[in-house]
């Protein structure tokens, strides 16, 4: 019995190791993208040494993928509240663009790197799987809202959850771009097209 106490005291304090790790690194994969980062740089942008990062991490794929993971564990219920909290379908509506616009600004540096990974995956099929998994818990979480607003309106949704999914998260990454370029005003433009797509979807 000690010794499974200890051992397992000796796994999470490795699993807790690999996730401050995890977090360091995101900052530095969010701000060079994938290609232009190394372990070697991002071990340079951290408080850890590159040996480190390579004992518990075997490559910048498995860092990368592990990192994404967790930053897309609170991402993905990002709207959870705006759909519990609204009232009415124009509440849903104002509460979701503005929560779009919100995360755009805070979070541009992590979408960044979300798409960055996805695009990744076209070429590297180790990437292929938690891809894949993470765009299906987003589909998810875009049709979680449009299917509260069409309680609220009492009718159907007019798309399947893939569509729905494509609409928003296309508009979302056009304006992350333009937001990238400089363009202060896309958040806003995000959130009034956003509110503009859910109404004729929903």
């Amino acid at each position: 019995m000690a010794k499974e106490r200890i051992s397992r005291r000796a796994v999470d304090k490795f699993a807790l190791r690999r996730e401050q790790l995890a977090e360091s690194a995101l900052q530095a994969l969010a701000e060079l993208g994938y290609a232009r980062t190394s372990l070697r740089e991002i071990a340079q942008k951290s408080d850890f040494s590159h040996g480190v990062l390579h004992y518990y991490f075997e490559d910048k794929v498995e860092l990368l993928t592990y990192a994404v993971r967790k930053f897309e564990e609170t991402c993905v219920t990002r709207y959870d509240d705006v759909v519990a909290e609204a009232g009415s379908a124009e509440e849903l509506k104002r509460g979701f663009g503005a929560a779009m616009a919100g995360t755009l600004r805070s979070d541009s540096a992590m979408h960044r790197l979300w798409y960055d990974l996805r695009n990744q995956s076209l070429f590297e099929e180790s990437f292929r799987a938690d891809v894949l998994d993470i765009d299906a818990q987003r589909q998810d979480m875009v049709w979680r809202v449009v299917q509260r607003y069409a309680e609220f309106t009492g009718e159907p949704p007019r798309v399947s959850p893939a569509l729905a999914y494509a609409a928003f998260d296309g508009l979302f990454q056009r304006a992350l771009l333009h937001l990238l370029a400089g363009q202060d005003e896309a958040a806003d433009a995000l959130a009034a097209d956003a509110e503009d797509l859910l109404t004729r979807l929903g």
